[in-house]
């Protein structure tokens, strides 16, 4: 049986794409990644919202380019990989970060605040890994890290639209693995707990670990782990 080289060897990534990397999760693991030496990209909702995480990222001594980004915008979307493209040639690593809450029950709940959960939180992580996928295939080389949650496995009162959306991006993964199984591209999730940030606030869980805890294990997945983790979905409930 000839075994797979390990993802360093011999094609080592350069850049990642991080959204939602402003605060929280997604802050942490551009700093993560930008400690390993890779280039990024960082994005969030408002201008200047990745500022401090670009710095800090820059500390390491990596190029960093800070895009305003609705991950939900399919022009969004072409805009952002156009840049990236330009800047740096290539993405090697996409991190699906990027989401949002909204806290009703479905009496209250508008088809407008379900849609926006959806489109952020599921579409937009469509919408970045189609336009990205081809190159990392064309290659023989990629990481597709969607950031989940606890939510995509159990059903909470008040959480309809989030539950739905981490349920399907899940799904998402799973079906994507089987289409890139054998590519060289390692897709899949990580399933966070209660993580100390601004959006645990106002649900029933408690706060059980660090946002660099689940950015570690990020870091591991999309630097170091085997292609026998394709299709994985990493639960980190602390």
């Amino acid at each position: 049986m000839k075994l797979r080289k390990h993802f360093l060897q011999p094609y080592p990534p350069t850049v990642a794409l991080v959204t939602g990397a402003s605060r929280g999760i997604g802050g942490a693991i551009a700093r993560a990644l930008a400690g390993l030496g890779l280039d990024l990209i960082v994005t969030s909702t408002r201008k200047g919202g990745t500022r401090t995480t670009a710095e800090e990222c820059r500390g390491h001594g990596v190029e960093v380019l800070e895009l305003v980004h609705d991950v939900g915008s399919r022009a969004d979307a072409d805009r952002v990989v156009a840049a990236a493209t330009k800047r740096f040639g290539q993405v090697d690593i996409l991190i699906n970060n990027a989401g949002i809450v909204i806290r009703k029950p479905v009496a209250k709940m508008t088809d407008d605040d379900f849609d926006d959960v959806l489109r952020t939180n599921l579409s937009g992580a469509f919408y970045l890994t189609r336009r990205l996928l081809p190159g990392m295939v064309k290659r023989g080389l990629g990481r597709i890290i969607n950031i989940s949650s606890i939510s995509a496995t159990l059903g909470s009162e008040n959480h309809t639209g989030y539950c739905a959306s981490k349920w399907g991006l899940d799904g998402f993964t799973k079906a994507l693995a089987e289409e890139t199984r054998g590519t060289g591209v390692l897709v899949c999730s990580v399933l966070p707990g209660g993580v100390e940030t601004q959006m645990l606030k106002g649900s029933r869980f408690p706060a059980m670990m660090a946002p660099w805890e689940v950015a570690d294990v990020v870091r591991y997945l999309a630097f170091e782990a085997p292609l026998a983790l394709h299709g994985g979905r990493v639960e980190v409930f602390g």
